[in-house]
């Protein structure tokens, strides 16, 4: 299992219409194969700030199976115009033996 992290800076005027259009958004993501679950959180600091987290079974559900499909261009024409600047998304692995 891979874990995909982004920081999503969307723009401070955009946040109401952004948790909007992500409630549309995450059914396309949870229907994805290799997709395990996911969590999008708002930071306190900055309320237009916010972490979404994915869980993929594997880094190329999420580079090749989800990032090249029809789903996402319909993902992208719901989210990406919210963000300022575009965020970064890196993918993490578990550490085996620690907890």
């Amino acid at each position: 299992m891979i874990l995909e992290v982004a920081i999503l800076n969307v723009i401070p005027t955009l946040t109401a219409e952004f948790e909007v259009a992500f409630s549309k958004a995450e059914q396309i993501i949870a229907g994805m194969h290799g997709y395990i679950s996911h969590q999008l959180q708002k930071c306190i600091e900055d309320p237009a700030k916010y972490i979404l987290l994915v869980n993929w079974t594997d880094l190329e559900a999420h580079t090749i199976g989800f990032r090249r499909s029809a789903e996402y261009q319909e993902w992208k024409a719901l989210l990406h115009h919210f963000y300022d600047p575009f965020p970064t998304v890196e993918h993490y692995e578990k550490i085996q033996g620690l907890r």
